[in-house]
């Protein structure tokens, strides 16, 4: 297990201008489909950009919060509801109250050509209508990335030390980078990590944002890092954990932070450890890990976690796959997520009979938030 300790963060990683460059895209608003902009994040990852994408209707207040929490480079907007003149000057407002007013903001949608120049005053970054090359966009994406300015190391660090969120933000940002952090050394903390991992599609982002939310409810501070698979091939990333996790009006003591895993095995990125010690460091109560979708063999969250929770999913195996080594082995507590699906009784007996019924077996549903009290109640005995 990695000691959380305070110790020097050691910087092994590549420099910024190695890394891929971070944008968030935001669908806000009333408009009902995002096949375009989700067209959109497919071509930024494979351009080698990390894309953290939040879905549809999100709000101003929920889109800005997120880029402050994730430290991206640009936020990306598309809007078709004519409301730019509306929802620009909201975003822009927000940005200088979070004090993260260094990250640009490009508009896509329908916007009357008459309109550009008064997005431009007010601080749009560009403004891209339909019909734009994919390749112009891409473009205007990395050359703004590429603008920002370094942090001083002494504000970020004394914005850390007053728990400010933006501040933590940039600390992982530079570990993240491999910039150089000076020896810095996180306090100690009293954080449980505890792992969240399963295969891909039974519902771990769902399940933590549920998760989170129920514990936060008890007072608690939780921090997730929320880890997707990179493009072995362009280096670059569709980070889409955090949007199954965001909620209208964001809570405060809930921080999400997307990593991608730069090709590391085991279901992880390099970086986890010493982002852990930064989220630590901060006071945190919880830190949830979740991992890449994971197979049988990806265990390596037990050597960063305390615990381990494993989420299941009605038909997800039988008996004989449960009974195998491995992932298995790791979970102190299991998760059999989406009972509201036909099967689980069934799978359930079939964990059982494979496992025994010493480590607990919790049955939930995100879609009705059934069970998840019960989760939290175990995660809150977890030293």
């Amino acid at each position: 297990m990695v000691s959380l300790a305070p110790e020097p963060i050691e910087m092994t990683k590549p420099t910024k201008n190695n890394q891929p460059p971070r944008i968030l895209l935001a669908k806000i608003g009333l408009d009902g489909h995002d096949r375009g902009v989700k067209v959109l994040a497919r071509s930024f990852r494979d351009a080698g950009i990390e894309v953290i994408y939040t879905g549809l209707w999100q709000t101003c207040e929920a889109t800005m919060y997120a880029a402050l929490q994730e430290d991206v480079d640009v936020v990306g907007v598309s809007l078709l509801s004519a409301a730019h003149l509306t929802v620009m000057p909201e975003l822009l407002r927000l940005r200088k109250q979070l004090d993260i007013e260094h990250i640009p903001i490009i508009l896509g949608g329908i916007v009357p050509k008459e309109d550009h120049a008064a997005l431009a005053d007010m601080g749009v970054a560009a403004v891209f209508n339909p019909g734009s090359s994919v390749d112009d966009i891409v473009g205007k994406v990395k050359q703004l990335a590429s603008m920002h300015e370094p942090v001083k190391l002494e504000d970020v660090v004394d914005g850390y030390a007053k728990r400010k969120q933006n501040a933590l933000a940039k600390l992982i940002t530079s570990v993240q980078r491999g910039e150089s952090v000076e020896g810095f050394e996180p306090p100690a903390g009293d954080a449980v990590v505890i792992g969240v991992t399963g295969a891909p599609g039974v519902g771990k982002s769902s399940f933590i944002g549920k998760l989170g939310e129920e514990l936060v409810s008890r007072g608690k501070r939780v921090a997730v890092l929320a880890i997707d698979p990179s493009s072995p091939i362009t280096g670059g990333a569709l980070l889409g954990d955090r949007l199954r996790m965001m909620s209208a009006s964001p809570e405060r003591e809930f921080f999400v932070r997307s990593l991608a895993s730069g090709g590391a095995a085991g279901g992880l990125a390099d970086v986890c450890p010493d982002v852990l010690k930064l989220l630590t460091g901060f006071g945190f109560d919880y830190i949830l890990v979740e991992t890449v979708g994971a197979g049988q063999g990806d265990v390596g969250i037990r050597e960063l976690a305390s615990h381990t929770l494993l989420v299941l999913m009605p038909d997800s195996g039988d008996a004989v796959q449960f009974s195998k080594a491995g992932i298995m082995e790791i979970a102190t507590c299991f998760v059999l997520n989406k009972c509201d699906l036909s099967g689980a009784d069934a799978t359930q007996s079939q964990l059982i009979g494979a496992v025994g019924d010493a480590r607990p077996i919790f049955k939930t549903s995100t879609l009705k938030t059934e069970g998840i009290d019960k989760v939290a109640d175990f995660i809150v005995t977890l030293s």
